[in-house]
């Protein structure tokens, strides 16, 4: 879910801490990439048609979607770090189980859809990343030469963190989470609709965001998890515009608890903090001399092997992918 609203808060607060950029501008940059969300992206992201899947079965377009985008970004000599999710946090369980619930139900109406259409847009909504999944994306990495790194807790967390102190430039991802975890950078496809170029991304401005809000990083996060959150529910007649007002006026949690007549629950402030400190959980915990980073020698054989006698994708479209980033890469078809 992400923060509800964001996006249009920030819009609202700090449209100049939104900037649309051509992709080559982050030439040179180190770009940390949230995989589970990208890869999941990339297996819905194929508009009206069914899924994409090899003679066996095995469904594919995550995988090709993946390689194009790598190869956008590595033939402007971006360098990209893929940051998968571990084990997520116990406060997430009530989330988890309510996504697992709906992608059931749509495998059963998939199952009982009485025609093609019906069957192939209910597909789409049942599918979970697997373990299969992810260790393809980890094997089209390690023989394209991108480093991944695979830590516990929340993918997006890590990344955000890596960003904070300067281990790389930026976070690509779609989920507004990132800046609540302190990102400086965030990168996401084109927020401004007029813009149809798809080499133009949205990039938001973590410290420009906190000025125009005038409130404290702390209270930033307190802000997001009082709109509504993975972790914790929103509360009635409470939106985004009046969370920042609240804020403003009282400062914390507890001050605006004890001084309105909202209908908070119960227990609302204890699964409050429990979820604000999991906006805290990596924060000055990583030591970039003990990053648990894979990093590989690219192997071009067997990434065709893999792509077009795996895969089965176009030969002659890999290789005219691979093409592209040879003269940044030294690449050899």
């Amino acid at each position: 879910m992400g923060i509800k609203s964001l996006t249009s808060s920030i819009k609202k607060e700090s449209p100049e801490s939104i900037t649309h950029e051509n992709l080559y501008k982050l030439s040179g940059k180190k770009v940390a990439v949230d995989a589970s969300l990208v890869i999941y992206q990339n297996l819905l992201n194929i508009g009206k048609r069914p899924l994409f899947k090899n003679s066996q079965g095995k469904i594919t377009n995550h995988l090709s979607g993946l390689f194009y985008k790598i190869v956008n970004y590595l033939s402007l000599n971006i360098e990209l770090i893929f940051i998968f999710d571990g084990k997520p946090p116990s406060i997430k369980s009530d989330t988890i189980k309510d996504r697992k619930a709906k992608a059931e139900n749509a495998k059963a109406k998939m199952d009982n859809a009485t025609t093609q259409e019906e069957k192939d847009k209910h597909e789409k909504s049942s599918l979970r990343l697997t373990k299969e999944m992810i260790d393809d994306v980890k094997k089209l990495l390690t023989y394209m030469g991108v480093s991944w790194i695979h830590p516990d807790g929340e993918g997006e967390a890590y990344a955000s963190e890596l960003c904070r102190i300067g281990y790389v430039d930026y976070v690509l991802t779609e989920d507004m989470d990132t800046l609540v975890y302190g990102c400086p950078k965030l990168i996401r496809n084109c927020i401004d609709k007029s813009i149809k170029r798809k080499d133009i991304v949205s990039i938001f401005d973590y410290s420009k965001i906190i000025e125009d809000f005038k409130i404290t990083e702390n209270q930033f996060i307190e802000f997001c998890v009082l709109c509504g959150c993975d972790y914790c529910d929103s509360v009635p007649k409470v939106g985004n515009i009046t969370a920042l007002k609240l804020f403003k006026k009282y400062g914390t949690i507890e001050e605006i608890i004890k001084n309105t007549k909202y209908a908070f629950p119960e227990n609302y402030l204890d699964l409050f903090h429990q979820s604000k400190n999991i906006f805290l959980m990596w924060k000055d915990k990583i030591d970039v001399n003990t990053i648990d980073i894979h990093k590989s020698q690219k192997d071009m054989s067997k990434l065709i092997q893999f792509l077009v006698g795996e895969i089965e994708m176009n030969q002659t479209k890999v290789q005219n992918g691979i093409k592209k980033i040879m003269n940044v890469h030294n690449y050899k078809v």
